[in-house]
């Protein structure tokens, strides 16, 4: 069976579309919030979903993240209660799902429990942004052994080794807009026609640029450069600010960025 990110990228390039992918803390507020958040986005235009797994220690993230880490964490949110969550979108949604996390959550929980229970609530793949390239084979194997895809990340300091990365990569590749940690930017000034040469010399998997992307203006800028725009600390900010009540106006928001890349 074919893992549902490659249908994804093979069915929107067959109608000429760039991919959304946006982002979620899982359980912040709390997890009915999020089910329905997740459910209004993929309503509204989101074509893949990154839950992300909290973490008392993030550091690949920017305050926006951060703090929603940390409510979510006070929640009570843990590694099963996110598998329940995905076990209940399932019921409801057959769009891909990603958990993004960091590798001392996968070795705590289990490398091998971890992605024998990805593939029974299907979960499409994983991104591990504390785990660097070279150091993948820790979970590559068992990943591999249950048809999880393991999102490789290139960031603008990566030039010498975005072929490399490409070549062996699955799903699509996590392409870092800018250096430092995430959040939004006022303006990404990264050379994306240097950067990104590679993909458009080889046959690769997918390639979407994320990190610091706010305005569905940008959205529509940044995505001229690659398959598709990652969105996260912007909806982060929308659920920080209206709590349980962010399921519409992330929908909104998801609405005018689908708009606004499509156009």
């Amino acid at each position: 069976m074919s893992n549902r990110i490659d249908v994804c990228f093979d069915e929107l390039k067959a109608k000429n579309k760039k991919a959304l992918v946006t982002f979620v803390t899982a359980g912040d507020p709390d997890m009915e919030t999020t089910e329905k958040t997740v459910l209004e986005m993929f309503e509204n235009g989101a074509d893949i979903i990154e839950l992300g797994v909290p973490f008392s220690d993030p550091i690949a993230e920017g305050p926006t993240i951060q703090k929603a880490s940390l409510r979510s964490l006070s929640g009570g949110t843990t590694l099963d209660k996110i598998f329940d969550l995905v076990k209940r979108l399932r019921q409801k949604t057959d769009k891909p799902l990603l958990l993004m996390m960091y590798i001392n959550t996968i070795f705590k929980y289990g490398t091998q429990r971890f992605f024998e229970n990805c593939k029974a609530y299907s979960i499409d793949g994983v991104i591990v942004p504390d785990m660097p390239f070279e150091e993948r084979d820790e979970i590559q194997s068992v990943a591999d052994e249950y048809g999880i895809y393991n999102i490789n990340l290139v960031a603008p300091t990566s030039q010498e080794r975005v072929s490399m990365i490409a070549a062996r990569s699955k799903g699509f590749v996590y392409v870092v807009s800018s250096l430092g940690v995430t959040g939004t930017r006022k303006e990404i000034t990264t050379d994306f026609d240097t950067l990104l040469a590679p993909f458009k010399n080889g046959s690769y998997c997918p390639h979407c640029i994320g990190f610091g992307i706010s305005t569905p203006e940008q959205a529509a800028n940044i995505s001229k450069h690659a398959d598709g725009v990652i969105i996260g600390s912007a909806i982060v900010n929308i659920i920080a600010e209206n709590g349980k009540n962010s399921p519409s106006p992330v929908g909104s928001f998801v609405r005018q960025v689908r708009a606004a890349i499509d156009n």
